[in-house]
């Protein structure tokens, strides 16, 4: 079974950049795509990115404006997601979790972890 640990999160101002980390523990997590999500207060938890198990693919819930970049280092048992031109639209917790890379996606997993926290002020 394959645990997943966020990290990274904190407060930023508009325009800043985060990079998230999403920690697996497992030997079998190379064997899967993994999703990051967001849930803002108030608001369902909603999809942002995803990358394939070898890291060939990637897609993202608004690929126009190309602020967030999602990667995988396999060998460090690590999926990171890098933000942007952060707004504060933005500020949410933020989860990972492994997934089938279907549309819609599907959470493998329904278990969360506690995620981390981003806050964009103005």
């Amino acid at each position: 079974q394959v645990q997943l640990v966020e990290s990274g999160g904190g407060l930023v101002q508009a325009g800043g950049s985060l990079r998230l980390t999403c920690t697996a523990s497992g030997r079998t997590f190379s064997s899967y795509a993994v999703g990051w999500f967001r849930q803002a207060p108030g608001k369902e938890r909603q999809f942002v990115a995803a990358i394939s198990s070898r890291g060939s693919s990637t897609f993202y819930e608004d690929p126009m404006e190309a602020r967030f970049t999602i990667s995988r280092d396999n060998d460090k048992n690590t999926v990171y997601l890098r933000m942007n031109r952060l707004k504060p639209d933005d500020t949410a917790v933020y989860y990972c979790n492994i997934i089938h890379m279907t549309i819609p996606i599907t959470v493998l997993d329904n278990n969360w972890g506690q995620g981390t926290q981003v806050t964009v002020s103005s």
